[in-house]
């Protein structure tokens, strides 16, 4: 006897459905259980689908899936449907999915198996199965798995209400569905599917004692389940007339419960007849356990969201009232480690005397520690500067603040010492003149502040220095002073603007100065508009829109906060690009002290900053070479303090350099010859091979040394 014939003996029949192709092949059993001619076809998957009940054939991925997923079968429990609607049979199909790798890389399946007509479900009822039921349990499995991921990834309420409307259940999907939540002695529902505007209304504002099953299910914490119209009307007469009108045929209420507290309850309701088995009522109970934790999660998220946007809000200040001749743009952008303030901050100061200061800030830490630090240093610095302090000093001031504020003296516990654990906190202090533009810059280990030109081109500028705040109590801070001219663009910012996304200081400056050099001027706006579109473009070169609502990888992305201040002094290129602006001469000052040898190194990254689009590398080290060859012989054989001046003056391609250091000595440098071991003497050989033109200027006390070189065109 053929195996073909064994199988119809037993009503089992072979089906193949190729993914790929879609196409079902089926055998003359296999056709007729599905209710086809019983012969051996091939059809369309569209033509075996509409087969099937709907709800079944969702739950078919899922099996497929999880079969895949664990090497096994894949078992299902389908309910074959006439053109009718009507249910003829139902069948079990076992088969196995095989993967097939298509030649451009897509993964598709194909399910060779057998279907079997089992025993149908008695009239009423979807809880009689068969003695196979491992199907059922299969597709249970997989749909719990699903609905736990995707509870668990709501991140409020309204996401979890989404997710719970969404679920279709195996075998019993509810037709409406409804979330109750407990106020006092009063029940509302907080959430709804499946029933039309302002049918929630009588359900709304309920009192706890009423004959109701969700209010009976809140007072009592057990499940309720009301398989048909009569047992609901037999149990709750007093509300039966409002759920009649919906049409429904069965009923479950289930509690919400967390941690022991009934903080709401579950309706899923159906059109269909659900006797709610043991096995129906395990996964009632289950998905309504894990909405009530994604709720709880959901509802202290929100509320952490809400408390630290106001701590925000009180926190951040605005940028005050117009400055004349003065424009500013901020952005603050907290870190994507879910608290929504952290460390950094600015602020904008009135000053006493009318000028005004910026400041920008970054306390050690993304905790909330480091907010409420934040918060107390900010007001600290505000109030020595609202007192007439000069820049040294406001800082002065607050490193000692600091350092007392974090003070674990007298700490009873463990947790309490290590809250009071010392911090530090970087700050750049800026005290300006809107009416000349001048600049006094007081700097405690933090980014220097960064010079946008009226012809695009940017510098970092090189500042004296201090320790971070907190660190020394009392440490000095020298000022640097310079001139913000008529239409250039001062930028503060934290470490966070420049080292997000794997940077450090060197390779981070880099991709902040290609955005800010960057031809980007719209001609359509002006001002105040192009620096706020600045500001804007700075942060989204980070990761985005500067929302700290922004969802998405980039977001993720976040591991700092970020903090940045735009300041332009209105006149021509105040946001513009280079090319609708003249060059003008790009210059630089910076004093090297007899007791700060270490700042040479800071004069030879200036130089490299001043000529960082220097169309000839090797002039560029060359100038290096001998700033770093002056400086040093003024440090060395003089008692004073070397004064570095820098220019670069023209069009690209043709500019002149001139580079002077100045001192206070009468000696004149004068040309040795040392030998192949000296150490020194090569100051005046060195000026006399690599630059164009070189000199000495004596002056009425002191002298001072300079050397010129011009740029040659580049190629092509």
């Amino acid at each position: 006897m053929r195996t073909e014939d064994v199988l119809a003996a037993i009503a089992t029949g072979l089906w193949r459905w190729d993914n790929a192709s879609g196409t079902v092949t089926l055998d003359s059993e296999a056709a007729r259980l599905l209710g086809l001619p019983a012969e051996p076809v091939v059809l369309p998957e569209v033509a075996v689908r509409s087969r099937f009940h709907p709800v079944d054939w969702n739950e078919i991925n899922g099996i497929v899936n999880l079969a895949v997923a664990e090497g096994t079968l894949a078992e299902a429990r389908l309910r074959i449907m006439d053109k009718d609607g009507r249910v003829l049979r139902t069948v079990r199909s076992r088969s196995r999915p095989l993967e097939n790798r298509s030649v451009d890389g897509r993964v598709d399946y194909e399910l060779i198996g057998t279907i079997q007509e089992i025993a149908e479900p008695q009239p009423g009822t979807t809880a009689v199965h068969t003695p196979i039921t491992g199907d059922w349990r299969r597709s249970r499995e997989a749909f719990l798995l699903d609905a736990g991921r995707a509870l668990a990834e709501a991140r409020s309420t309204a996401e979890v209400l989404r997710v719970a409307a969404s679920l279709s259940m195996p075998g019993f999907s509810p037709d409406g569905l409804a979330v109750f939540g407990v106020a006092g002695d009063r029940l509302s529902i907080i959430g709804h599917h499946g029933h039309g505007p302002g049918d929630e209304d009588p359900f709304t504002d309920m009192r706890l004692d009423t004959d109701y099953p969700a209010a009976e299910v809140v007072r009592t914490g057990r499940a309720i389940y009301l398989p048909s119209p009569e047992d609901y009307k037999r149990r709750f007469p007093a509300t039966w007339p409002l759920a009649q009108r919906f049409g429904r045929i069965s009923w479950a209420f289930l509690p919400l419960i967390v941690a022991g507290r009934t903080m709401g309850a579950w309706m899923a309701a159906f059109k269909h007849p659900v006797s709610f088995s043991p096995d129906e009522r395990s996964v009632l109970t289950t998905v309504a356990r894990m909405l009530a934790q994604a709720l709880q999660r959901a509802g202290v998220a929100e509320s952490e969201r809400e408390l630290t946007s106001g701590l925000q809000r009180s926190m951040m200040p605005m940028l005050g009232p117009d400055i004349p001749g003065m424009q500013i743009a901020a952005r603050y952008v907290p870190t994507g480690g879910g608290l929504e303030v952290g460390g950094d901050w600015y602020d904008m100061i009135p000053l006493p005397s009318g000028r005004f200061a910026l400041v920008i800030g970054d306390v050690q830490g993304h905790d909330v520690r480091a907010a409420g630090l934040m918060g107390q240093l900010r007001i600290a610095v505000r109030a020595y500067a609202s007192e007439g302090h000069r820049p040294d000093a406001v800082l002065s001031r607050a490193s000692r603040f600091l350092a007392g504020l974090c003070s674990s003296k007298g700490a009873d516990s463990y947790e309490e010492s290590d809250f009071h654990s010392p911090r530090f906190a970087t700050c750049l202090y800026v005290e300006c003149d809107p009416e000349t533009g001048l600049l006094e810059v007081a700097r405690a280990g933090h980014p220097d502040p960064v010079i946008r030109m009226t012809d695009g081109t940017v510098l970092m500028r090189q500042t004296a220095g201090g320790l971070p705040l907190g660190i020394v109590p009392d440490t000095d801070y020298p000022t640097t002073q310079f001139t913000l001219e008529p239409g250039e663009t001062m930028m503060l910012c934290t470490d966070g603007l420049i080292e997000t996304g794997g940077h450090d200081l060197d390779t981070g400056w880099a991709r902040l100065r290609a955005i800010l050099e960057s031809e980007t001027h719209d001609p359509g706006t002006h001002g105040s508009d192009d620096l706020e579109k600045l500001a804007d473009l700075l942060v989204q070169a980070v990761h985005g829109p500067s929302s700290h609502h922004t969802t998405g990888p980039l977001a993720d992305r976040r591991e700092d906060d970020i903090a940045v201040v735009l300041l332009c002094r209105d006149g021509a290129g105040c946001g513009a690009p280079a090319a609708q602006l003249t060059r003008p001469t790009r210059r630089t000052v910076l004093t090297v002290a007899q007791a700060e040898p270490e700042r040479i190194a800071g004069a030879r990254r200036q130089i490299r900053e001043l000529l960082h689009d220097w169309a000839d590398e090797e002039q560029v080290d060359s100038a290096v070479l001998i700033v770093s060859e002056m400086v040093t012989n003024v440090l060395m054989h003089t008692d004073g303090d070397a004064l570095l001046v820098a220019e670069a003056v023209g069009e690209l391609g043709t500019r002149r350099l001139r580079i002077e250091v100045a001192d206070a000595s009468d000696e004149l440098p004068h040309k040795r010859h040392p030998g192949e071991m000296a150490s020194s003497g090569r100051g005046v050989l060195l000026m006399e091979m690599l630059a164009d033109t070189w000199g000495v200027d004596p002056r009425g006390e002191g002298k001072s040394i300079w050397f010129e070189m011009y740029e040659p065109a580049k190629d092509g």
